[in-house]
C-alpha cells in the first residue's frame, strides 16, 4: 500500500490508520506495517483503493514517509491472551512548541477522556497520540503499560479500589476499565494535577521482608518510621491532594553510638522502589573555599529539582542521608570562627528543605549522637519533623540482632548446639548492636585459637575443618566485651569490698526499704523518678548499702557519681561529667544513679565555709528531672553532713531520707568481727569480755569502716586480741563515760 496523509484534522484526532472500505473486511479492526507497527483502522469511501492514510505524529513514530510502498497485513491481537491493557502511562504535552496557559488540567478528568475517545484502540510502547482536551490540542506518548488477560477484564478484576496486577508488555488494547496513569512531558509547561486517579505508587518492594535487612531489635521503630514517612507516598497523589497536606520530608535518627542509625538509613533503600540514596557523611559537605559548602548542598538537591519541575507530584522519591549531620547543622551563632561557613550551610539546608519553592519528593535523613547540638530551625514541621531516638535494644531485640550476626553460623553448622541465644541475650543487659556484634567477633577469635599450633602464632592445626563456635567461647568474649552504657561493676564491687554485714536490725530494714524503692521505680506508673538520701555518721557504711541496693535492683544501667573520680576537675567539667551520667541514664529504661558523699562534690568545707553554687544548680535540677516518657530513675545519694545539705535547699530535692547510725553495741561488734572471720571462739569471748569491763554501761559508737579496718590491721598482729581491744578503746573511737 502508498503511504498518503490522513484526510482530514478531524480523521487524524482517531489516531486510526485511514483505509479504503474497498480494501478490507468490515470485521478487521487492526493491521501491522511493516511487520512492526500495530494500528486500529478505520475504512472510509472516500480514500481510493491501495492507500494508507496515516497522520505526521504517526509517520514520525513508524518511520514512514508519504508516498512509500509498505507491506500491509490484518493483524489479530487476540494471539496472546494478555492483549487487553490494565494500566497505561502516557505522558502529554501541548502539540504546538510554547503555548502558554494558566489552566490547570485534572488529570484523571483527561484519562476518562481518552478512554471515552479511544475506546477498543490498539497502543505500543513508544507510540504517539493526538487528542483535544478543552480546546487545546494535546500529544501523548505511551511509556509503559501493563496488560492482562480477558478473563481478568470479564471478571471485573480491574477497577479504582482494586489496582491492577498484570504483567509488563509492549502492546495492548484500551479498555473503559484501563487505568490511565498521565504524567507531563518533562520539556512541557503544561499544569497537570490528579494524574493517577486510581493507580497507587508501589513504593515498597512486592518481594521485601524486614529481614533481609539484617536489622534486629528495631521492630517498633520500623513501624513508627513507615507510619510518618512512608504510608502517605503508597497512597494515589490525587488522595493527598485532597488531604491538603505534604508529605513528611526529613527525620533524624538519634541515640547512643553503635545502635544502628547509620544502618537503618543504609538499608531504607532497599525498602524502597526509589533513586539510589544519596548517603553523604556531614564533614564531607565542608570546604575552605568561600560558597562551595553551600555549593555542595545544592548539588544534592539538584536531581530531585529537576524531576519536580517537570513531573510535578508524580516524579519519583530522592532520598538523600546525612551522616554525622551535627557536624554542619550546629545551633547558627553557637561558632565564633569568623567565617559563618556553618550558618550559612544551615541556612542553605533550611531553604531548599521548606523554602520558597518547596519539594514534595525528598526524604532528608539525618543522624547524630548530639540532637542537642542541631539547629532548632531544621526540627520544625516542614524539615526534619521525626525525631526518632534509636536506643538501645532490650531483651528481645538483643535476641533478634544475635541471630542475625550468627544467621551464617547457624547455617553453616559452625554454631555448637549448646548456644543460647536467648541466654545470650539476658547477659548483654545494655549492650548496642555494634557490641553485640563485637562481641561475636571476640567469640569467634577464642574458636580460632583452639585450632592454632602449639608453639607458634602463624601456623593452623590440620583440625580446622572442625572449628566451631560454643558456648564457653562467648562466655570468654563477655569478660572482654563489656558495653559502653551498663553497669558501673568495678566501682560498685569496691563500693561494698567487704560485703554487707548485717549486725543489727536497721541494716535490714534500710535493704527492705531500699528494694521497695526499687519496686516502686520498677512498677509504679505515677513515680518514674525516686530519689532517697542515706545519711549518717561518717564510715556507718551509707556507700556500701547504696551500692548493695543498687546492684540488687538488676536494672541495666547503674553508674556511680564519686568525687574520687573528679580530683582536679572544674567546676565546668564537673557540671559536664554529672549531667553526662544523667544523659547516659536517660536512653536506659530502667536506671540507677549512685551519687557519693555529695558534700565533697560540691567542695563544702567547714572552714569559711565554701561550696560551688554551679554544681549545687546542677545537681538541683537533675535531681528533679523526670525522665523522658517510658523510662525511670532512681537515685541514691549519701552524705555525712545532711544539716549543710538543708542550709543548701539540698534536702528537699529528695523524695525520701533514710537515717544510717554507726555501730553503738557490743553485741554488734561481735557480729562483725564473726562476719569476717577474725577470732576463733575462744579469742572472741575474751576480746568482747575485755571490751564490756573497760565500757561498763557506756554505749560505742563507731562507724562499720572504721570497725572493719582496726579489725584488719589487728589480723597482721601476733597478739590480735591485745592489738584489737586496744586499738579499739583508743581515744576517739569510744565516746567518754
Amino acid at each position: 500500500m502508498i503511504v498518503v496523509k490522513t484526510p482530514g484534522n478531524e480523521l487524524a484526532l482517531t489516531n486510526c490508520a485511514i483505509v479504503s472500505s474497498r480494501d478490507f473486511n468490515p470485521q478487521v479492526k487492526y493491521i501491522i506495517v511493516e511487520r512492526q507497527f500495530v494500528f486500529t483502522i478505520r475504512a472510509i469511501n472516500d480514500l481510493p483503493s491501495g492507500q494508507l492514510g496515516v497522520s505526521n505524529v504517526q509517520r514520525q513514530w513508524a518511520l514512514l514517509s508519504l508516498n512509500q510502498d509498505v507491506h500491509v497485513a490484518v493483524y489479530d491481537p487476540f494471539q496472546d491472551p494478555n492483549c487487553f491493557l490494565s494500566r497505561i502511562d502516557i505522558q502529554i504535552s501541548y502539540i504546538r512548541k510554547g503555548v502558554a496557559s494558566e489552566e490547570t488540567f485534572d488529570g484523571g478528568d483527561m484519562g476518562k477522556a481518552l478512554l471515552q475517545s479511544f475506546s477498543n484502540l490498539i497502543l505500543s510502547v513508544g507510540q504517539k497520540i493526538i487528542f483535544d482536551y478543552h480546546g487545546f490540542n494535546f500529544m501523548g506518548a505511551v511509556v509503559g503499560m501493563e496488560t492482562v488477560d480477558l478473563r481478568t477484564v470479564q471478571a471485573g478484576q480491574i477497577s479504582a479500589a482494586n489496582p491492577p496486577s498484570g504483567s509488563g508488555g509492549q502492546r495492548g488494547i484500551l479498555l473503559d476499565q484501563t487505568i490511565v496513569n498521565l504524567t507531563k512531558s518533562p520539556d512541557s509547561s503544561i499544569k497537570l494535577k490528579g494524574g493517577a486517579k486510581s493507580h497507587t505508587n508501589v513504593l515498597i518492594q512486592p518481594n521485601f521482608k524486614f529481614e533481609d535487612m539484617g536489622i534486629g531489635g528495631l521492630d517498633k521503630e520500623f513501624s513508627h518510621i513507615f507510619r510518618r514517612a512512608f504510608a502517605s507516598r503508597i497512597f494515589p497523589p490525587h488522595i493527598v491532594e485532597k488531604l491538603g497536606i505534604q508529605h513528611v520530608k526529613g527525620m533524624i535518627l538519634y541515640g547512643p553510638p553503635g545502635t544502628g542509625k547509620t544502618l537503618i538509613a543504609r538499608q531504607i533503600g532497599k525498602m524502597l522502589n526509589a533513586k539510589e540514596p544519596k548517603i553523604v557523611n556531614g564533614p564531607e559537605i565542608l570546604n575552605k573555599f568561600v560558597g562551595a559548602s553551600e555549593e555542595n548542598i545544592r548539588k544534592l538537591f539538584i536531581d530531585a529539582e529537576t524531576e519536580y519541575k517537570a513531573r510535578g507530584e508524580e516524579s519519583g522519591l530522592h532520598i538523600i542521608i546525612f551522616d554525622e549531620l551535627d557536624a554542619i547543622c550546629k545551633q547558627r551563632g553557637s561558632k565564633n570562627d569568623g567565617t559563618g561557613v556553618g550558618d550559612s550551610v544551615v541556612n542553605q539546608l533550611l531553604s531548599k528543605m521548606d523554602g520558597v519553592e518547596p519539594l514534595n519528593n525528598i526524604l532528608v535523613i539525618g543522624m547524630t549522637n548530639r540532637l542537642d547540638m542541631i539547629d532548632e530551625a531544621l526540627l520544625r514541621p516542614g524539615r526534619m519533623e521525626i525525631k526518632m531516638e534509636i536506643s538501645l535494644p532490650d531483651e528481645a531485640g538483643r535476641v533478634q540482632i544475635l541471630n542475625v550476626h550468627t544467621a551464617k553460623m547457624r547455617k553453616n553448622n559452625l554454631l555448637e548446639e549448646d548456644v543460647d541465644v536467648k541466654e545470650l541475650a539476658s547477659l548483654t543487659k545494655n549492650f548496642s548492636g555494634a557490641e553485640i556484634a563485637g562481641l561475636i567477633k571476640a567469640a569467634t577469635s577464642w574458636s580460632f585459637n583452639r585450632h592454632v599450633k602449639v608453639g607458634t602464632v602463624a601456623g593452623v592445626s590440620e583440625d580446622y575443618d572442625k572449628l566451631k563456635v560454643g558456648r564457653e567461647d562467648f562466655l570468654g568474649a563477655l569478660e572482654e566485651v563489656r558495653p559502653s552504657f551498663g553497669v558501673a561493676e568495678a566501682e560498685l564491687q569496691r563500693c561494698v569490698s567487704n560485703g554487707i554485714i548485717k549486725f543489727g536490725d536497721h541494716i535490714e530494714r534500710i535493704l527492705s526499704d531500699g528494694q521497695l524503692f526499687v519496686d516502686q521505680v520498677r512498677n509504679s506508673d505515677r513515680t518514674p523518678l525516686v530519689s532517697c538520701l542515706l545519711h549518717g555518721p561518717n564510715g556507718s557504711g551509707k556507700t556500701a548499702l547504696a551500692a548493695s541496693i543498687a546492684t540488687a535492683s538488676d536494672f541495666p544501667f547503674i553508674k556511680l557519681v564519686s568525687p574520687e573520680t573528679m580530683v582536679g576537675f572544674s567546676e565546668n567539667a564537673k557540671m559536664a561529667t554529672i549531667a553526662k551520667v544523667f544523659e547516659d541514664a536517660y536512653k536506659s529504661p530502667m536506671s540507677v544513679i549512685v551519687i557519693d558523699c555529695i558534700e565533697r562534690l560540691l567542695d563544702w568545707v567547714p572552714i569559711g565555709p565554701r561550696f560551688s553554687n554551679a554544681v549545687l544548680q546542677t545537681l538541683l535540677v537533675l535531681l528533679k528531672k523526670q525522665p523522658p516518657k517510658g523510662h525511670r530513675l532512681l537515685i541514691l545519694a549519701t552524705t555525712t553532713h545532711r544539716d549543710v545539705l538543708q542550709q543548701m535547699d539540698l534536702q528537699e530535692a529528695f523524695n525520701s531520707d533514710i537515717y544510717v547510725p554507726s555501730i553503738q553495741n557490743i553485741r554488734a561488734i561481735e557480729t562483725v568481727v564473726s562476719g569476717i572471720n577474725l577470732f576463733n571462739d575462744t579469742e572472741r569471748y575474751s576480746a568482747m569480755k575485755y571490751l564490756r569491763d573497760a565500757w561498763g554501761d557506756s554505749q560505742p559508737s563507731i562507724g562499720v569502716k572504721k570497725l572493719l579496718m582496726i579489725a584488719e590491721m589487728a589480723r597482721q598482729d601476733y597478739d590480735k586480741v591485745d592489738k584489737f581491744v586496744a586499738t579499739l578503746l583508743d581515744e576517739g573511737s569510744i565516746p567518754a563515760k
